[in-house]
């Protein structure tokens, strides 16, 4: 059994809960936190999903640094994205990617290869060891080295601080 996911499972729960319900009822709360519990206990005791992740006030830190980093690319694409849609004179020259990580935590990997897809513009195609391949709406290099410095890097130097 281990004690790290089954306890970052039951706080992740436990949030969510609270948002759903949208009250802070000392009942609801205490009905919460033992589902939270319970649900984990039955269901994260072999599960090793947060295993990679590090517990430490810098990785809490780069979490939220993450999250705005991430916000920031996401509301950024999104103009991007429909600006070529109003403007259709914009050029777009589609194409696949291949960029490299140097992340070794296959959550870390699933969490950069989910951020790339969730960004509009870009959709991430497949996942090779430390390879990804990316459709970019708009190539501007095929160069493996500059194209990951243009889509992994903003995010990958969090996640390397979160999941080592």
């Amino acid at each position: 059994m281990n004690a790290k996911n089954i306890v970052i499972s039951a706080v992740i729960l436990f949030i969510f809960w609270v948002l759903l319900n949208n009250s802070f009822d000392a009942l609801n709360l205490l009905i919460g936190a033992g589902l939270a519990v319970m649900l984990s206990l039955l269901f994260c005791r072999s599960c090793n999903v947060f295993g990679d992740v590090k517990l430490t006030p810098a990785a809490f830190i780069y979490t939220f640094i993450y999250l705005f980093v991430f916000l920031g690319e996401l509301i950024k694409s999104n103009l991007d994205v429909a600006w070529r849609v109003i403007a259709p004179s914009l050029p777009i020259k589609p194409g696949i990617v291949e960029v490299k990580t140097s992340l070794r935590s296959p959550m870390a990997r699933m969490i950069l290869a989910n951020s790339i897809t969730l960004t509009p513009g870009t959709l991430t195609v497949d996942i090779q060891d430390d390879h990804l391949f990316i459709h970019w709406i708009e190539v501007k290099t095929a160069d493996q080295q500059q194209a990951t410095e243009q889509i992994v890097r903003k995010f990958e130097k969090y996640l390397e601080k979160i999941y080592g």
